[in-house]
């Protein structure tokens, strides 16, 4: 008999401003915090952050994430919490950073806070961190027993993070509704070990309408750097819908296909998250035989936000056959999702796919 689970943060709260109400609220969790950010996003908002802990009264030791969520920086951070006598982690920043938080609090079995300054991706709300190596090749999931205890998410901050970023969050967004259908379909588990449920899969769906909805006008709002109720939309799919849609309803191959890019080298690792999911959706629409007219839909929805559909945005259009086999071949491990779609794929189909993509993509006008 199935089980049906369904998890989420304790609590999430978003807005324009909100940044500047992080004390009080991490006032309900503990009295002593320990920081990680890396330093871009502490000159962004470190003032700010440090004077709504300050008039909260809560004591903080800041500490410098160096890049890359690996073990080897989890262990020096978690070494660095244990010295500071902190009592809650605070992630602020992008996706590697806040999975290194959790991370961090997990090694310390303390409260996580959560802070993302981008909507570029669905780590905020989860109960779990994508680790690579230090020298950033994808290694594994780390599942935790508990989702975050706050996600506080200032859209006004958002709204100010280069479009890239804001338009890649769209993008790993609109994974989620077509990951959780192929787990549906094939009767595998979510990524909190359970059925999905129908709230999870209403939350995906959910999340795949409106950002097909809004999603354009908002990247055009956010180019101007103003916050409207489209960029609060999408910025609540971005964070809160897509990341409790994948958690509850499942990986299948956009993300596992992500994760096996890490494989080969070259300036495809100058691309964002969202941009790699993005042609790992395709990707995977190829695989399960959606129609044309669908995945047509979709390239041109990532053209208009600014997503890669070709190999050549890809920086793979001169990569050899036996890479493009080699990134199937790590998506295709057994510590990945993709079998979620299905276990009979096999290395070479996937780079067929990936070649596909980028046929189909050039013959639309």
């Amino acid at each position: 008999m199935s089980q049906f689970i369904y998890a989420s943060p304790r609590k999430y709260v978003q807005g324009a401003g909100v940044l500047d109400q992080l004390g009080p609220q991490v006032a309900e969790l503990g009295d002593s915090a320990f920081l990680i950010a890396d330093d871009r996003v502490w000159k962004l908002i470190g003032d700010r952050t440090s004077r709504t802990m300050d008039s909260a009264g809560i004591r903080y030791h800041q500490a410098l994430f160096n890049g890359e969520s690996s073990n080897n920086e989890i262990q020096r951070l978690a070494d660095q919490a244990r010295e500071a006598g902190s009592r809650l982690v605070i992630g602020l920043g992008g996706g590697k950073t806040l999975d290194t938080a959790k991370a961090v609090a997990d090694e310390l079995d303390q409260p996580v806070v959560i802070v993302p300054t981008i909507a570029s991706t669905d780590a905020p709300c989860s109960a779990l961190s994508v680790i690579y190596t230090d020298a950033g090749v994808f290694e594994s999931y780390r599942f935790y027993k508990r989702n975050p205890d706050l996600v506080l998410v200032d859209t006004l901050v958002c709204a100010r993070a280069p479009i890239r970023l804001f338009a890649s969050g769209i993008a790993d967004g609109l994974a989620t509704f077509v990951e959780a259908q192929a787990v549906k379909r094939s009767h595998a588990e979510s990524m909190v070990g359970g059925a999905p449920t129908i709230a999870g899969m209403a939350i995906a769906e959910a999340c795949e309408t409106t950002l097909l909805t809004w999603g354009l006008s908002a990247c055009e709002a956010v180019k101007r750097q103003v916050v409207t109720p489209a960029v609060e939309a999408v910025v609540e799919a971005n964070t809160l819908l897509s990341g409790l849609g994948f958690e509850n309803a499942g990986l299948a191959g956009a993300h596992a296909i992500h994760n096996g890019f890490t494989a080969i080298d070259g300036d495809i690792h100058h691309l964002t998250h969202g941009e790699k999911v993005a042609y790992g959706t395709l990707t995977q629409m190829v695989l399960e035989q959606r129609s044309d007219t669908e995945i047509a839909r979709y390239v041109r929805f990532y053209r208009a936000i600014g997503m890669p559909t070709t190999l050549a945005e890809m920086h793979l259009e001169t990569v050899e056959r036996d890479r493009l086999v080699r990134i199937g071949k790590l998506a295709n491990s057994d510590g990945d999702t993709l079998k979620n779609l299905d276990p009979t794929l096999t290395a070479e189909e996937i780079a067929d796919a990936l070649v596909a993509v980028d046929a189909l993509s050039q013959s639309l006008t």
